[in-house]
């Protein structure tokens, strides 16, 4: 069984830099597959890859996976990624999102160990995750060892910040969430996998190679390095805090900025009446948060190369910003001030050709819809009790890894 590192105080650093610093050793006689992206970079240096980092620091690389968006990490959303050719280390590259979400049995079978090195935002419906829990079950099936070389969460690691609702598995798993968790989990990619493992009963020899310096309070800038984009639509920061609240309106007919140079950060259609919006908004007084009118004309998704009325979202404090409960307020109030104009819509994408119920995916439960589009006067009640997940932190505090 791999042992863990202990972890140490000094200046921060991600799992791939305890590697290449020598502050934790990997065995060196074996043949290694690392699932990664172009994102996954060094905290010495944000120009190193972590693949390159790897092989140069001696570990033995044979095989690449990679994740949706593709090993460039640029890939479009949803869109099937092939296998092919790393053109910086010549490795193959095994796809994992297109034609199967998963390795294949004669894809491991002549490895020694797996790395996962990805970085993730901290949101449910953020495939990577789900990546992740793929190989962990299928490095437990054939029994393959797993380091998972982790990374901080972006929009922070506070329980007491993540919300729900949890996933219903029976009626709502799909590769946008498959297990329980809330929407905003405030968990990194290492912490997750140490909770599936114990909760699902996988067994794998996994072992958590953790980022120094990083504490639960913090958000991306508090550590000082640049923001690798991990996908064309999370260029920076502020996406990805806002995602969590703006990936709703994906399962509408409004855009949310793809093919702006903020996607993530407004909501726009050419029929939106912005101003009414914006006040209906500043009345309920949700902390952390402002927003300013802002046209644009998104060059992809709805309304193509036409002008949108548009909303943009201003985090202002991020520790008392609630994306979740945020975004279903905002879709309350665009769903009861545009009712003739408002749609519900799908999605497709490779996890998912139809498209259909992507809200339900997104959140997670059936009838959540319903409920939005009655314009109930409670239904700021109903989105305070829907997000609230007040066991998540003693459910999960076995499995931190930080303070």
């Amino acid at each position: 069984m791999p042992t863990e590192p202990r972890r140490s105080a000094f200046s921060m650093g991600y799992g791939i830099d305890q590697i290449v610093q020598g502050a934790c050793e990997l065995p060196r006689l074996g043949r290694y597959g690392l699932l990664t992206n172009d994102a996954a970079v060094t905290a010495s240096d944000s120009t190193m890859r972590s693949r390159e980092a790897l092989l140069r620091a001696g570990i033995n690389l044979v095989r690449l996976f990679s994740p949706e968006h593709g090993l460039s990490a640029a890939e479009p959303d949803g869109a099937p990624v092939p296998h092919g050719r790393d053109l910086l280390t010549e490795l193959e590259v095994i796809s994992l999102y297109g034609r199967q979400t998963g390795p294949t049995p004669s894809t491991l079978s002549d490895l020694d160990g797996m790395l996962i090195d990805l970085p993730d935002i901290g949101t449910r419906s953020y495939t990577f995750i789900w990546t992740m829990s793929v190989m962990l079950e299928a490095c437990a099936e054939a029994k393959l060892p797993l380091w998972i070389l982790d990374r901080p969460n972006p929009i922070g690691g506070d329980l007491g910040m993540a919300e729900g609702p949890l996933l219903d598995e029976a009626s709502c798993s799909s590769f946008l969430g498959r297990f329980a968790i809330p929407i905003r989990h405030s968990l990194t990619m290492g912490e997750l996998a140490r909770l599936w493992n114990y909760e699902r009963g996988l067994k794998a020899e996994l072992c958590i190679i953790p980022a120094t310096g990083w504490r639960r309070t913090d958000h991306h800038p508090q550590t000082g390095l640049p923001f690798a984009p991990p996908s064309p639509g999370i260029p920076s920061y502020i996406s990805a805090l806002l995602y969590p609240a703006l990936c709703f309106f994906e399962a509408t007919n409004l855009s949310v900025g793809r093919g702006t140079t903020i996607p993530f950060q407004q909501i726009g259609a050419p029929w939106l009446d912005v101003a009414r919006l914006q006040k209906e908004l500043i009345d309920l007084q949700l902390p952390g948060i402002t927003s300013v009118t802002n046209d644009f004309t998104p060059n992809v998704g709805p309304y193509q190369n036409e002008l949108c009325k548009g909303l943009r979202l201003q985090v202002i404090d991020p520790t008392t910003f609630r994306p979740v409960t945020m975004g279903l307020m905002l879709l309350s109030l665009v769903i009861r001030l545009s009712a003739n104009h408002f749609l519900w819509d799908n999605y497709p994408t490779a996890a998912n050709p139809s498209g259909e119920r992507h809200f339900e995916r997104l959140i997670g439960r059936q009838g959540f819809d319903t409920i939005l589009q009655s314009c109930d006067e409670e239904i700021a009640t109903r989105v305070e009790s829907w997000t609230a997940v007040p066991e998540w932190a003693a459910r999960v505090a076995a499995h931190l890894c930080y303070e």
